[in-house]
């Protein structure tokens, strides 16, 4: 069983950047995909991004590439999620997750965090 813990989360102006962390415990992180979603009020959960266990494949969601990227540290046992330029439109949870298969589907992961806030102001 892994348990994943997101921090970072906060309020910032648009243009911003922050940086995520998912703090992991109770598994092999190495093992895993790690993948960042995120859900705004009154909208479904989205795909960001997601990174392979070896950290060496990324893969991004159209509308943040070029703004957000994922990275880990697996002797931290730690995924983190980087977002510069940051829009009003970016506001919502953001979760991260762990499963077996790389790709934007949550089906494809197993365990999730409770998720850090992120708010953007205009």
């Amino acid at each position: 069983q892994v348990q994943l813990a997101e921090s970072g989360g906060g309020l910032v102006q648009a243009g911003g950047s922050l940086r995520l962390s998912c703090a992991a415990s109770g598994g092999t992180f190495r093992s895993y995909v790690m993948g960042w979603f995120r859900q705004a009020p009154g909208k479904e959960r989205e795909f960001v991004a997601a990174i392979r266990p070896s950290g060496g494949s990324t893969y991004a969601a159209d509308y943040v590439k070029g703004r957000f990227t994922c990275f880990r540290d697996n002797f931290k046992s730690t995924a983190y999620l980087q977002m510069y330029s940051l829009k009003p439109e970016d506001t919502a949870v953001y979760y991260c997750a762990a499963g077996l298969t790389l790709g934007s589907e949550s089906r494809l992961y197993d365990y999730w965090g409770k998720g850090t806030q992120v708010t953007v102001s205009s």
